[in-house]
């Protein structure tokens, strides 16, 4: 039992929590997720199963898109609607022209600042745990870039977007500074993340979907996590050196991709190979 779960996350449930259910419905308990989902977001949540764990490195890198609801008008310290209410603006007097002015400053390379309820860690404790607290640590900014950031709904005080982001992209935060950039504030109030990689929204699994008997043909081959690698088919010698952490040489016919799927001559496939000093060097096979 191994493999792949494009899953539809339901609402109030953690990421651990859909884990702790595929583990149940499959009897493995070598189960991990790639990419983390607040309680209140929806939408696609990648769980690994078996070998297929040690391929989460590769999807996490995956760009993700989403639709969230922003509710201006309103802050809260934890930047979604699960937080407490910090401070009411008056927003009435904006326009859809307003927003689309400012929303220009928020696309492509940016740097933002995570918010203190994350699972970031401070000195190994994560900064929700802080945050509860009552403490505020200083959160350096990070770089992400938003390569789209579109209004598909505005009716005051919400505003609906669509986004295109890099991994690492805090939509909270998003949220948060567009507030603050027009000078009134804002939250999540709802948020759906409709793709990560090539996995969508549209093919995901509804959890209450998986059962221990739907579980096998719901799977999805392990190589399907890192399908957007380039592949490459080693012959049988070199695919044992491979398998047995023994370096082939590059071929001359080979391309000089950094890390390839690694595949043999029967279309099995092997695991993930770096190309190094003109040698091939098993990473997770």
């Amino acid at each position: 039992m191994e493999g792949v779960l494009n899953l539809d996350k339901p609402q109030g449930m953690t990421s651990h929590d859909v884990v702790q259910r595929v583990r149940r419905a499959s009897g493995v308990r070598r189960v991990g997720h790639a990419g983390t989902l607040d309680p209140r977001a929806t939408g696609v949540l990648l769980v690994c199963i078996g070998r297929a764990t040690r391929l989460i490195e590769y999807v996490m890198g995956q760009p993700k898109s989403y639709t969230a609801t922003v509710r201006l008008g309103q802050t809260t310290d934890s930047y979604d609607a699960e937080g407490e209410l910090m401070q009411e603006r008056p927003f009435t007097h904006l326009t859809l022209d307003n927003i689309q002015a400012i929303l220009p400053r928020f696309r492509g390379d940016i740097q933002q600042q995570p918010p203190m309820f994350s699972a970031l860690k401070r000195n190994g404790q994560p900064l929700y745990k802080l945050a509860r607290q009552g403490v505020e640590v200083e959160r350096p900014f990070r770089p992400v870039t938003i390569s789209r950031l579109e209004i598909s709904r505005f009716a005051l005080p919400e505003l609906d977007l669509i986004i295109d982001c890099t991994t690492g992209t805090y939509i909270r935060s998003l949220a948060h500074d567009i507030g603050e950039a027009l000078g009134c504030g804002g939250h999540i109030t709802a948020l759906r993340r409709t793709a990560v990689g090539a996995f969508t929204a549209e093919k995901a699994i509804p959890l209450d979907a998986l059962t221990p008997d739907s579980l096998p043909a719901q799977l999805l081959p392990n190589d399907r996590a890192v399908a957007h690698l380039p592949a490459l088919t080693f012959n049988e010698a070199d695919a044992i050196d491979l398998l047995n952490g023994r370096r082939p040489a590059r071929q001359p016919n080979q391309p000089a991709h950094s890390i390839v799927r690694a595949y043999g001559e029967d279309g099995r496939f092997l695991g993930m190979v770096m190309g190094e000093s003109g040698l091939w060097k098993p990473k997770k096979m």
